[in-house]
């Protein structure tokens, strides 16, 4: 979808009222997303936390701890997804993958694939495995140079590489053992195109140049905050492409956005409702941090933080770490 025409309306909880669906606030908490730390191997030109090689903020042992704790005294929890920068750079990694797996839960790992191939890293991959960890792996396109005004010079290679690399060890295969998804960014100033559409497409060309197998592609709309909002900016097309999220606002998207069941977590140990909002320091309306937090189901109810960047979400198909809601 190109760029749409400027339009007035801009404010989130005014479009929620409009469509009879204010004020947003928290379901039921399901999901543990724990960003472990700002440092990564790349400097992606969307990525939204600003991760890079010189960034140095990284969970310590008592979060790791922590986190483990309130997975333990809180069954409802059912997922632990481990974000980044690179979460396998962190020291604590592994601690909270085996931690969270021996009680029972579902463990994601946000993998960017370069990272299988960095110094130190090099049984992380047989790691994932072992553990039964799904992958969730950034893919923003099938072709070299797409991935590569994203991500950098080589990047391409690499990834392929270590998608095959997952899939020998079992990840992805389809056989009932640890997932493979694949997450697509659009390259611009736009919103993703169908997800159907374009896992047909990634199936296609995955499947015949490269013989790599995944479950699921997952299209994220890019987030106008943060590093893509000052290329927007260089470009000239930050009020456009804000506008473009307005004049597509979709309200079918609204019951299933992640903030309504996720609690982001920062390095730090501070609470948030996604993980966009972390990144703009809109904190939860709630418990400061995690070391204050016993129970979850204290968290149903809240009101939850929104702002402009929140269209973000509901624009098109919706947008989520889960991928299109509608």
């Amino acid at each position: 979808m190109a760029l749409a025409a400027h339009t007035a309306v801009s404010d989130f909880d005014a479009m929620l009222r409009q469509h009879g669906q204010g004020p947003l606030r928290r379901a039921r908490t399901t999901t543990l997303q724990v960003n472990v730390g700002l440092r990564c191997d790349l400097a992606c030109h969307h990525c939204h936390v600003e991760a890079g090689p010189k960034r140095s903020e990284a969970l310590g042992p008592a979060l790791a701890e922590r986190v483990l704790r309130v997975l333990e005294h809180n069954p409802g929890l059912d997922t632990l997804d481990l974000t980044g920068g690179a979460p396998e750079m962190n020291p604590h990694f592994r601690e909270l993958v085996r931690g969270a797996r021996a009680l029972g839960r579902r463990v994601m790992d946000r993998c960017n694939l370069t990272i299988l191939f960095r110094e130190g890293q090099e049984g992380t991959a047989a790691f994932l495995a072992e553990q039964g960890v799904d992958v969730v792996a950034s893919l923003p396109c099938y072709t070299k140079d797409n991935v590569e005004a994203q991500r950098g010079r080589h990047t391409f290679d690499r990834s392929i590489e270590g998608l095959r690399w997952l899939n020998r060890l079992g990840i992805g295969a389809g056989d009932g053992g640890p997932s493979l998804d694949l997450v697509y960014n659009p390259v611009g100033a736009f919103l993703p195109g169908p997800q159907s559409e374009l896992e047909a497409d990634y199936r296609r060309e995955l499947g015949e140049h490269f013989g790599i197998r995944f479950d699921r592609l997952l299209t994220i709309t890019n987030m106008p905050i943060k590093r893509f909002a000052h290329d927007l900016e260089r470009r000239g097309e930050r009020e456009a492409y804000q506008a473009l999220l307005v004049n597509h606002f979709n309200p079918a998207t609204v019951d299933a956005l992640m903030c309504r069941n996720t609690l982001s977590v920062a390095w730090d140990g501070r609470l948030y409702d996604c993980d966009f909002n972390q990144a703009l320091g809109l904190r939860l309306h709630g418990p400061e941090t995690l070391f204050e937090l016993d129970d979850v189901e204290q968290l149903a109810e809240l009101p939850i933080h929104t702002a402009s960047h929140c269209f973000g979400c509901t624009a098109g198909s919706g947008s989520s770490c889960g991928g299109a809601l509608a």
